[in-house]
Formats: structure tokens, sequence, C-alpha cells
């Protein structure tokens, strides 16, 4: 994860939802469109630099050799749930949670269709490839490669209309897009995404239809089981009517095997 190595510029401007919070750690909802991080073009106008303003002291002792507490982030265009450590103690109690692939992070996705198995996992190894934009920026996307680093989702659908389906996915491992790119590699790329899959599904949705709905994972003080979930996002809910799908959380299914997203663990080690 990429984090800025000097001082973070305090945003009082930037909008987020605190979905959880202790004295030790945040769970926050990020909306679309909005960075995760400063870096290039986006120094000032992130969500770090809002959580900066409220919790200026406690992601300032973190520093950067912590990342200003921030212990993992979501792609721009994606929303939901990310958690933000206040402390030492909970930022590396966390950070060996997810070295060890033990948080659980569940994620809705609007697809152009189902795949063709109702529920399983997928199991393709990823490489990133790397694009010079200029003399300072480049963009960085992902492709399925045999030769690369393993990634897992495991996913189920929920609802499915002749238009599109409903899928929760749970990525095991953490490659860039591997949800996306794996999902398309199955035949149901995600609406909205402008990188991967046909062209056709690209507009299908005013943007990409990714929401991080739930986080579940021990609390690195306490030692209690945190499981943090949220309603399906409102600028997404247009549409699901226009796809004919219902919203999940309104509309719950049973889980039905061994092999749906709270069930599968983490591969033992990367390829």
């Amino acid at each position: 994860m990429s984090t800025p190595t000097g001082p973070v510029e305090p945003n009082e401007r930037i909008s987020y939802r605190t979905a959880y919070e202790d004295e030790h750690l945040l769970v926050v909802e990020k909306p679309t469109r909005l960075v995760s991080t400063p870096g290039v073009g986006h120094e000032h106008d992130t969500l770090l630099n809002g959580l900066m303003a409220r919790y200026t002291k406690q992601l300032t002792n973190l520093g950067a050799v912590r990342d200003h507490g921030m212990l993992h982030r979501l792609d721009k265009e994606t929303s939901g749930l990310l958690i933000v450590a206040l402390n030492q103690k909970s930022y590396d109690g966390l950070r060996e949670q997810f070295e060890q692939r033990k948080i659980k992070k569940f994620y809705w996705a609007i697809t152009h269709k189902a795949p063709r198995e109702s529920e399983g996992v997928i199991r393709k190894s990823m490489s990133d490839v790397v694009k010079r934009a200029s003399r300072y920026t480049s963009t960085r996307t992902s492709r399925i490669d045999r030769n690369g680093k393993s990634a897992v989702t495991a996913y189920r659908v929920l609802h499915e209309s002749a238009l599109a389906a409903l899928i929760e996915a749970r990525p095991i491992t953490g490659r860039l897009h591997q949800i996306r790119v794996h999902l398309d590699s199955v035949g149901a790329a995600v609406l909205g995404d402008r990188l991967y899959g046909p062209k056709i599904i690209r507009e299908a949705s005013p943007r990409l239809a990714l929401h991080s709905h739930r986080l579940c994972f021990v609390h690195p003080v306490t030692g209690e089981e945190v499981d943090i979930r949220t309603a399906f996002p409102r600028d997404l809910r247009t549409t699901m009517k226009k796809m004919n799908l219902p919203r999940p959380e309104l509309n719950p299914i049973e889980r039905t095997s061994s092999e749906s997203p709270e069930a599968i663990t983490a591969p033992e080690s990367d390829q």
C-alpha cells in the first residue's frame, strides 16, 4: 500500500461516515470517487486528509512508518468500509491479522450476468501491469497470469435477473483490482468498470458498482469479535432498480455451502 512519507495536510472538507469508533480504532465508510491516501494529483483531497483533520494527534503519532493508521485502502471508484488504527498497539495487532489474512472483507458487486456456478472460489494467479503515463506518473492494472502471485476470491450469487446479477465476494488475498479481474474472468464483469470487462458494461452504471459492505475481525486490544456492516449505497440503488434486483440487506438469503465466502480460509502461501 502506497502511503505518504511526509506530513499529511488536514482537510476538514472531506466527507466520510464513521461506522464504528472507540479509543483504539475506527471503521469508516468511504464514498465513491474519494481516493484513500495522498499521491500525485491527490495530495490534499483524500480520505486520509479528512481523517487527519479530526484525529490529528493520533495519526501524526503513528506516522508514516505505520501508514498514519491506514491499514488498507479501496480503489477510488469503490465505496465502503475501511479500518483505521488510532494507536500503535491497535495498528500492530491489526497489521498482524491482515498479514495472516484473518480479517474478513465482504463486497457487493452488481455484474452484467452471473457466473456459470452460483457460488464457488476463483483461484487464478495475477500480476500487475504498469504503464508510464508521464515522466512523473504511471497507471497500474492487473491481469490473470499463471506465473503471477496467488489470488483467491470466494463468491456467491445473491440475486439474479434477466439484466444483471448481484454477487457477494470475499477476497482472501489482496491483489490489485482482484475482485474486478476475477469476476470478469468468469464472465461476470462489474457494471461501470472502465478498466476491465466488455465495453457494454461501462455505461451500465454511473460508477463502479462495487461496495465493501462488511468487515469482520478480532479487536486488537479487547479481543472481542467485531462485525461491521453497511446498507447498500444510495447512489447505486437506482441501478439496482433498473436491473430488477432487490437490495441485499433487505432480502437476505441463507448460506448453503461450505464454499460460501465466510467459510473460505487463506491459502498457506503465495505462488
